[in-house]
């Protein structure tokens, strides 16, 4: 008898079940702690707050655990910094852990060249006697770090004390030179302190807001929504080569020529004195310099503002109105600053305006460096890199005797001068001077300039040893010896965002395999070493934060006044300065909003700021007649960070942006070189050649080629130059063709 009309079939039984284990899964539950409904499979049975482990924001993450391990995420709602809101990278981050080129165990590379699972007592037997070996051989200085600004940063206290005090180091960096160096000297220079002044509340109270080289809607969406929830109706004006997402927000861009921006910026400084549209009240009791500074900027006229900056007088006017007629003006700047041959003096250049127009330490206001990962300030602030721990300096008696005293531990063991910086390292490795290289959670054959000479150069290493959550980046492949480290999620320590505010991160899920914290690999090291008396009171990663904070007493970024971790949870993170003679009591709890200068006191010794300038100069490599196009980089996709280490190994991350390596190039150029859209070609430079797909945009200028940062094979092309005074890289600047495969 043949069945109803009306009857499923089997197929359609399975696919409209009622029952069974997949309708159960669907099926919603109310979620409680506030997150609605959820699928009954990770329903949580409670929740717990922790700060995202991207980028600089700092944006706090609620983690819906469930038998004490974290099964889901949202942001959270009373965050400081988010206020509930979260990008594309922050809910993937529990997803990122779970990927299957995960280093579980230590890999040691064989006879035959391959790496191959060794115990963790032969992986630390090994990484000691074949670096103790180099350094007996070759000297202390034989062997170097190169850190990162992504691990906690108790962690990093941990490593730059054991590396220079333990281990007899002198030279380590981070990866952080490749991206806020350049801040870090303006701020030295200019303020005395590397002390970012603001706090993200500024994005709302603002009547102005200027960004320059920053497209801060891709690089920093949750900070963008900041922006966007300002009640003010602002004037948003962008300074940047490309009609970036940010500048089409904007109301004022300027377009200005690559590498042009300190030219501008003397003349935006120049039109403001003319007119008298400065504070002279301010600049009188707050700085030093002004006199020299206004007497140089004159030479740098409105009407040549076009010659300059390839920019009309009268764009350039309109927005020097809109700067002076604002009550709460804040200048912003990221990575098309510091990136760049002539990056401090550009910052300067924006602190300079700041402080002309009196437009600092009051709401809304400030010249504001954004910072790029989670924890470059904390890098900056006690990696124990080229500064000693806590903002001191090597090359200071009294500053080493400080930290010696507060760690108790011999003088003799502080090195009495700096560190190499990042690319005096790789130099370094290039003439034979460094033959050992221990890299922590960084991707330097990723993502070092000019990356053909980057390989040559690692491949020169008598020993070379990755620390990495992942044993497939490009620079873990080249290692000789492999350490799994625990990620984001899996441990706990500290970061500290671009506002100063530190917040905490939780462990929430275990590590993999045998994969271990960086701060337990640390303390393995120190045992092995033979150094570990030295840091046995060191056990857990609040051990050290107490350290920090000892060794911060007195400085800018003073944080005595933190209690412990339970303060920096209940507080929703805490910003640094916070004194221990700020407390009244033991449920004290600081402001969540601290601006630095509202007393117009800044960090040099006679209280004031310094105005600072020098002549711009072209960068060492043009377009030419064989390169007649100039490369720029930026970040390409508000879903990708940095070398993708982590965000590639997302399926969600990898569907919103374009898995096809993309170069951007204007609608003239395109018809010039009679290029369609996606044809594929060749973008050259004196150092390489990649295959990309053709992008027509009218986002970039004529003359102008754009590649994502976050591509593998960006950093083929990259040409080699350096801030004088940072030595942070260049990679917005290079000279290329397009030319057609054959």
């Amino acid at each position: 008898m043949m069945s109803s009309a009306t009857e499923p079939n089997p197929l359609q039984q399975l696919i409209y079940a009622k029952t069974g284990a997949l309708t159960r899964d669907l099926l919603l539950h109310p979620g409680e702690f506030g997150l609605g409904k959820v699928p009954a499979s990770i329903k949580p049975d409670g929740t717990t707050t922790s700060v995202c482990g991207f980028c600089s924001t700092g944006c706090g993450l609620e983690l819906h655990m469930k038998d004490g391990k974290a099964v889901n995420l949202s942001p959270s709602v009373d965050w400081p910094v988010n206020l509930g809101m979260a990008c594309p990278k922050g809910w993937e981050s529990l997803t990122v852990l779970k990927a299957n080129d995960r280093a579980t165990t230590p890999l040691l590379k064989g006879a035959d060249g391959k790496l191959a699972p060794v115990s963790w007592d032969e992986a630390m037997k090994t990484f000691c006697e074949r670096f103790q070996d180099i350094q007996a051989k070759h000297g202390n200085d034989s062997v170097a770090f190169l850190s990162t600004g992504q691990i906690a940063t108790e962690e990093m206290f941990f490593l730059g004390a054991l590396a220079k005090f333990g281990m007899g180091m002198l030279h380590g960096d981070g990866n952080t030179r490749q991206c806020m160096a350049t801040a870090v000297v303006a701020y030295k220079e200019s303020f005395g302190f590397d002390a970012p002044p603001f706090t993200y509340a500024d994005f709302e109270e603002s009547d102005v807001l200027v960004f320059v080289g920053s497209n801060l809607c891709i690089a920093h969406p949750i900070m963008w929504e900041r922006v966007l929830r300002n009640p003010h109706q602002p004037k948003i004006i962008v300074i940047d080569p490309r009609r970036t997402e940010t500048a089409v927000a904007a109301t004022h861009h300027l377009p200005l020529k690559p590498k042009t921006d300190l030219a501008l910026l003397y003349t935006i400084a120049n039109v403001l004195i003319e007119n008298d549209w400065i504070d002279t009240n301010y600049i009188a009791n707050h700085t030093v310099g002004f006199d020299e500074f206004r007497q140089y900027v004159a030479e740098y006229r409105l009407e040549d503002s076009f010659e300059n900056c390839g920019l009309p007088s009268a764009d350039v006017l309109e927005v020097v109105q809109a700067i002076h007629e604002g009550q709460r003006v804040s200048f912003w700047w990221t990575m098309g600053v510091n990136q760049s041959h002539q990056g401090v003096r550009t910052a300067q250049a924006i602190i300079n305006l700041a402080m002309m127009t009196g437009n600092i330490g009051r709401p809304g206001t400030g010249a504001n460096s954004v910072t790029g990962q989670c924890n470059a300030m904390g890098s900056r602030l006690f990696s124990n890199t080229t500064n000693l721990l806590g903002g001191h300096d090597f090359r200071n008696a009294d500053h080493r005797q400080k930290i010696a005293d507060t760690l108790s531990i011999p003088v003799g063991n502080i090195p009495t001068e700096n560190s190499w910086s990042y690319d005096g390292i790789m130099e370094g490795i290039r003439r034979g001077d460094i033959r050992g290289l221990w890299v922590i959670a960084t991707n330097p054959a990723h993502s070092w300039i000019h990356q053909e000479e980057a390989h040559e150069t690692l491949s020169k290493l008598d020993f070379l040893v990755v620390q990495d959550m992942y044993h497939s980046t490009e620079t873990a492949v080249r290692a000789d010896l492999v350490l799994p480290a625990a990620g984001w999620g899996e441990k706990e320590g500290t970061f500290i965002n671009s506002e100063r505010r530190i917040g905490l991160h939780k462990k929430v899920v275990p590590a993999p395999g045998q994969a271990l914290a960086d701060f337990q690999i640390f303390r393995l090291v120190s045992h092995y070493w033979g150094c570990g008396s030295l840091f046995e009171s060191w056990k857990t990663p609040e051990d050290v934060f107490r350290a920090m904070k000892q060794c911060s007493q007195g400085q800018p970024c003073d944080i005595t006044g933190i209690r412990d971790y339970r303060m920096l949870d209940d507080a929703r993170g805490v910003q640094w300065p916070t004194r221990q003679d700020e407390s009244t009591g033991d449920d004290w709890m600081p402001a969540q909003q601290r601006r630095l200068f509202e007393d117009g006191q800044y960090f040099h010794a006679d209280g004031k700021a310094r105005f600072i300038f020098e002549p711009p100069q072209a960068p060492n490599e043009e377009p030419s007649e064989d390169f007649p196009l100039r490369l720029l980089t930026g970040r390409g996709t508000a879903a990708q960070w940095h070398t993708q280490t982590k965000t590639s190994k997302s399926a969600v991350l990898r569907t919103l942006y374009s898995t096809t390596l993309l170069v951007d190039i204007s609608p003239d150029d395109a018809a010039a070189l009679q290029l369609l859209p996606h044809d594929k070609v060749l973008v050259q430079s004196a150092r390489g050649e990649i295959e990309a797909r053709v992008n027509i945009t009218g986002s970039v200028q004529p003359g102008h080629v754009f590649l994502p940062m976050h591509n593998e094979l960006t950093n083929r092309l990259t040409f080699p130059q350096f801030d004088s005074y940072s030595r942070q890289p260049s990679y917005k600047n290079a000279a290329v063709r397009i030319v057609k495969p054959s």
